[in-house]
Parts: C-alpha cells; structure tokens; sequence
C-alpha cells in the first residue's frame, strides 16, 4: 500500500472535495488548494444519479443521507413545447430499479456538505496554481504570491480550463459546442412547479429551457440557444436581456420565472467540452473530474463522473505497490467509461437542438427504447464497491 503518502489537490470544486475525502478515509495525507478566497454560492443545480450516489456512498458512509435531505428526489420528468402543450411525460423509477434516487441538488449546497465532512484545514484557499514541475520522487506547485509547495503526488481537479492539464499536456483550448446557457436558482412559488418534478420545454429553433426542482422551495432554471459566437460579454445587451429576447415569449412561468430572478444571480457561458484523451497521467501527476474529461451537460453525468474518478483513484491508490502502477490501473478503469459517457453526451446533446428536437426528446421518454434503457443500465448500475465491469458495452462503441 502506498502509505503514507503526501496529495495535493488542485481544484476545491464538488470533485476535488470528494476526491480530499476519499483519499484521507483511505489515510492518507491530503491537501487541497482553491484559488477563491471562500468557497462561495454558485447558481447551478446539478443532478445526481445512482452511480454519483453509490461512489459516494463508497467514499464516506452518511454522505448521501445529508444530500437527499437538502435536495429534491426527482419522482416525474415531462417534455413540453415552447408554447406550452405537453409532449410526453414519465415518472422516474431509477430508485426501484437501481435503490439510489435521481436526486436534484443545488451546486453549492452539495459543496458544503462535503466540506463540512472534511477537517478544517484541509483546504487552503487563496492558492492560484500556475503550474508544476516534477523529477522521479516529487511534484513541485507553483502558486501566485511566489508560493510553493512540494507533494508525493498532485491531482489536478481544477475543471475545464485546468492549469493542470494544460501544464502535463499543452493542448487546445476547450472545444465550443455551439451554444450558449443561462442558469440560475430561485425560490418561485408557482402552481405550475411541482415538488419532486422537472419540466423541459423544447423548440425547433434550437432552443431548451429546463426547470428543476432542488429542494428547500427553490427552483433551478437553465435556459440554452444555439450560437455562432460564444464570446458571451461582447455582446451589447445584459444576460437578463438575452435570456428575455430569445425566451420572453415562451409558455409560462418560463417569462415570469426569468423576470423576477436578479441580474447578478444568472450565470451566463459558453457550453464547451474536450475530445477524450489516451492518457490522464504522466509521473506523479493525474486528472480528475472536468479536468481530465468534460463533456456537455446533457446527460447531466459531470459531477457523478467525478465522484467515480475520486472512489476509484482512492481505491487504486490504497492498493497498488507504488504511485505509477496506481496511475495506470485508475486509466484502465475509468477512460473506458468515461469515452462512452462523453460520445453519448456529445450526440444526445448535439440532436437536442436540432429542428426535430421535439422527436428526438420524446423518443428517448419512451421506455421502448431498448438502446436508452441499456444504455441506462450500464450507467446507472455502477458501483465501485461491487466491482462492477467498467468497459464499453457493445451496443454503445462508435
């Protein structure tokens, strides 16, 4: 076992966190560095499978009890058009099937909860990494303000844009899928808002606008436009403006719910991934979460793929005789799966905005869907601790 060993985590998002938590129940020395200066808000909500769930389950035992209590366990989903007539709707039995719920969360709730379940001064804020350099038995981070620190091993967990990443592998910036979202959360009071319910409302032009529940009365919008240009703060108008001049005129609340959501709550970006890459590692030095493989949030997979990432690593990391041959077998388990949910995401998310978006959402609603449903299955059913296959199951390569 490679004990003890001295972890820095770059990156103290909802990944980097779990993955501090899994790695110190493991015992080891870890230490994460935030470039922020609090570990503040964000206006997203994210949702939460039963594969997110058991990883973290896996990791800390308590964890996803203290989750279902302060969110929102997804019981029906329904598909309307723009102007307000439902196409399909479905109740949502992944707890029957798979024992964990869909559980829809806000961003910085999930945050809190697992940094309250970390000791105090595992996280260091105010710690901007520039980058690293590293020889056979060390890493060496630089940070802003001249700091420095020397670790075993450095994890990069810091997103889309990582320093990480770009430092092991200099690669291209982010690829820009051609579409721009708004998000944000809200408490709305609204008859047309059920408790325990999604709504997505679709239209051929390009256009989706989805409202979720996340609990504790709150609601959690995002509204998404294809676009030719991703350069978001160029444009004249304010992102409240945006999201009125190509939504205003939808099906109720959609209008109402923007209107009354204040300006400085709405989170405005480009949609964007990364192509899936052979490796993740190089020496003492891996990728974890959005920074090792993020895709667009169509199948709402981010957070749970990262929650995977951290079980697995602690796992390999526990049980391997040294640091390279830990790295290679955390590779061989999750870049498989990880390719599978990225060509998936990019399709799904790719056909959703097409003109016959209204076909294609209300197809996969259908549980005839022999390839969705399998498809499902495979994502669904994993559970580190159960040393479930993580390879591509058949119907699924491209």
């Amino acid at each position: 076992m490679i004990k003890p060993l001295n972890i820095a985590i770059v990156g103290g998002g909802i990944g980097g966190l779990a993955t501090a938590l899994a790695l110190l129940e493991r015992g080891f020395d870890v230490q994460v560095y935030e470039r922020a200066q609090a570990l503040r808000p964000i206006g997203a909500g994210l949702t939460l499978t039963p594969n997110g769930l058991n990883s973290l389950d896996t990791i800390k035992s308590g964890i996803v009890e203290s989750l279902k209590q302060a969110g929102s366990q997804l019981n029906e989903l329904t598909l309307k058009r723009s102007t307000g007539e439902t196409i399909a709707s479905k109740p949502i039995t992944v707890m029957q099937q798979y024992g964990q719920p869909m559980l829809n969360i806000q961003w910085s709730k999930l945050q809190a909860i697992l940094a309250a379940a970390l000791p105090p001064d595992v996280v260091r804020l105010q710690h901007y990494c520039l980058g690293f350099e590293q020889s056979s038995d060390r890493v060496r981070l630089f940070f802003s303000g001249d700091k420095t620190v020397e670790t075993d091993l450095l994890i990069g967990a810091d997103g889309i844009n990582s320093v990480v990443r770009q430092t092991l592998f200099r690669d291209d910036a982010p690829n820009y899928a051609g579409r721009v979202s708004w998000r944000a959360i809200i408490q709305f009071p609204c008859q047309q808002l059920s408790p325990n319910a999604s709504t997505l409302l679709t239209a051929a032009d390009g256009k989706n606008f989805l409202l979720v529940d996340v609990g504790e009365g709150y609601t959690f919008w995002s509204a998404s436009a294809l676009s030719t240009d991703d350069f978001v703060r160029q444009w004249a108008t304010t992102p409240k403006n945006r999201v009125l001049e190509r939504f205003g005129d939808w099906a109720e609340p959609v209008g109402a719910i923007v209107k009354a959501t204040p300006e400085k709550d709405i989170v405005e970006r480009p949609i964007c991934d990364r192509p899936p890459l052979k490796h993740w590692s190089q020496g003492r030095v891996t990728l974890l979460g959005d920074a090792a493989h993020p895709v667009v949030p169509s199948l709402g997979q981010g957070a749970n793929m990262a929650f995977e990432d951290a079980c697995e690593l602690a796992e390999c990391l526990a049980v391997a005789p040294d640091v390279e041959t830990a790295l290679n077998a955390y590779e061989r388990s999750r870049i498989p799966r990880t390719e599978v949910i990225y060509d998936r995401s990019a399709t799904q998310g790719y056909r959703s905005y097409q003109p016959d978006s209204e076909t294609t959402l209300g197809e996969m609603m259908k549980p005839s869907q022999m390839g969705q449903d399998d498809f499902e299955t495979w994502l669904y059913s994993y559970n580190r601790s159960s040393n479930l296959p993580t390879s591509k199951p058949n119907e699924l390569k491209q």
